[in-house]
């Protein structure tokens, strides 16, 4: 957690941003706001800010450090209480680890204030790769599901000058509410987050394109799976540490197949010096949450089991569960 504090002379204060829709004052408020520059983001953020302070809540910023960094210099000495943490908007963690800080500071709200989260963030990618910007889709649909019922007021910002157009489409489909010209208002195109994120494609990696460099049909035992896995790992992922997280992750899947799939059970691997993908497949049917894993199925009790996928997230870049006519 980094702390941020500003040390700056007192600046008028930002005038207070439209009131939120009654229905949503109390649970998880989740908006996304489009706008034209970086001043317009600051223009939106700091009322934002302000008002989660007046109003005594945990606030904290998940913005690129300029962006941290002038909010403080407009807040002056009003900016004690906030804190900054890049890890919420998924700078160096993975989905599932966004999420258990974003949980971590919801149990420090509720000792707090007003018993109340407000996170304020500038979405921004830190390169511009369609499977990052992809996983950032996917999190901002899955954050209306996982943190349903939470005390949390965010607001996501996107800059037209540094985000993909399709991405900026997105940001109706992915909040339930919008910020516009000052004015929080229901996004008319919010889809259901389970049905967007089955919506959106699923990307092929170029390696994907030749011949897998390991295959096997009708996998006789779990144990196999995994001894085998382990083998084209060794060849193909020098660092140990990696190695064994993705080794783990496909353990993990592999048992998912076998305990809870109908056999058989298929593995491939497509592998070069950069990129690796694992597909394991199985006959069943019944399985089909495309948001299953960004948080335990049965919460952090390791005992109760319900891991699986959610280790398969925090260790992979990318994860899909994918339907079809096979399983």
């Amino acid at each position: 957690m980094e702390r941020a504090t500003g040390e700056h002379a007192a600046q008028p204060a930002p005038s207070p941003s439209r009131a939120l829709p009654p229905a949503a004052a109390g649970g998880h408020v989740h908006m996304g706001a489009v706008v034209d520059s970086h001043r317009a983001v600051l223009d939106a953020l700091l009322p934002f800010v302000d008002d989660g302070l007046r109003a005594g809540d945990l606030t904290v910023l998940t913005c690129p450090p300029e962006t941290v960094t002038e909010l403080l210099d407009v807040l002056g000495e009003r900016a004690g209480p906030v804190e900054s943490d890049r890890r919420i908007s998924l700078t160096g963690v993975r989905a599932p680890d966004g999420f258990v800080v974003t949980r971590t500071l919801l149990e420090r709200a509720a000792r707090t204030g007003s018993g109340r989260l407000r996170i304020a963030a500038e979405v921004r990618a830190a390169e511009d790769d369609p499977l990052v910007w992809r996983e950032g889709e996917r999190y901002e649909a899955a954050a209306n599901v996982v943190l349903a019922g939470a005390p949390l007021t965010a607001l996501c910002v996107y800059d037209r000058s540094g985000v993909p157009p399709a991405i900026l489409a997105g940001v109706r489909r992915t909040h339930p509410l919008l910020l516009e010209g000052g004015v929080v208002q229901p996004s008319r195109g919010f889809v259901e987050p389970r049905v967007f994120v089955r919506r959106l494609p699923v990307p092929r990696e170029g390696v994907e394109s030749g011949p897998p460099v390991f295959a096997m049909d009708d996998v006789p035992t779990l144990p196999g799976l995994r001894r085998a896995v382990a083998a084209v790992l060794e060849r193909w992922v020098p660092d140990h540490e990696q190695r064994g997280d993705l080794h783990l992750a496909v353990s993990e899947i592999g048992s998912n197949a076998f305990r809870h799939g109908l056999r058989p059970v298929s593995v491939r691997v497509w592998a070069d010096s950069t990129r690796i993908v694992c597909t394991v497949t199985d006959r069943g049917r019944v399985f089909d949450d495309p948001l299953a894993g960004y948080a335990p199925a049965h919460g952090l009790d390791l005992g109760r089991g319900g891991m699986g996928l959610w280790l398969a997230r925090k260790l992979w870049d990318t994860v899909d569960l994918v339907a079809g006519e096979q399983g």
